[in-house]
């Protein structure tokens, strides 16, 4: 984490938190989940001495995304999206672009990598520099992403949390898209002993106890 900028904010109604994430040595940042407070987000930026040059977005739901168009008409940046979100989740910027599993995108002289995790909805992202992960609402600290709304699915959020988030290294810190569990951050490993979405004995069990399916 050496050369690794972080830097998290709990922003607006929803407990969301919104990143800064980058390079520590050039001050080049993307912005993950714009959606509250664009002035905050700018005034953060301009205090610390950061360069914006990429917006990321976990997913398409509007409290994780709804200020990426203006953020990106401001500063003329681009916006990326996974490849596979639901088209009624796909916002309407004119510099979006589509990402897909294993896409890697420089920030600097730092390389942040976008893992897909469906379920919460189709497109939901993951994003890891280094040892940190940026899980938006994917996994929570104790928790997980609904799926009931549109384009949510149980069974592909089982597969996601026990056949990718399960088999990545237990050292990985875990920053999730929203501030509803006991801490801001927590170890992967940690997660795998305490998060009872991680905790389950096959898929029926999750989606019967878990999901309630």
């Amino acid at each position: 984490m050496q050369n690794i900028y972080l830097k998290q904010m709990e922003i607006g109604p929803m407990q969301n938190f919104q990143y800064f994430i980058g390079c520590q040595r050039t001050r080049q940042i993307a912005v993950v989940d714009p959606a509250w407070d664009m002035e905050r987000l700018l005034s953060e930026a301009e205090n610390d001495e950061l360069e914006i040059r990429h917006i990321l977005l976990t997913h398409g739901h509007p409290d994780h995304m709804e200020g990426a168009a203006e953020l990106s008409r401001r500063l003329e940046i681009p916006v990326y999206i996974s490849e596979n979100e639901a088209p009624f989740y796909m916002p309407h910027i004119q510099r979006l672009r589509h990402i897909i599993d294993g896409q890697k995108i420089p920030i600097g002289k730092v390389e942040l990598q976008c893992i897909a995790t469906p379920g919460h909805t189709p497109g939901c992202m993951c994003f890891r520099i280094g040892n940190i992960l940026l899980t938006g609402d994917t996994l929570f600290i104790d928790g997980c992403g609904r799926c009931d709304l549109p384009g949510g699915d149980p069974q592909r959020m089982y597969d996601t949390l026990y056949h990718v988030i399960k088999r990545l290294p237990d050292d990985l810190i875990i920053y999730p898209g929203h501030s509803y569990g006991p801490s801001s951050f927590c170890t992967l490993g940690k997660q795998k002993q305490t998060n009872p979405y991680l905790t389950c004995k096959s898929k029926k069990d999750f989606l019967e106890h878990r999901m309630g399916y």
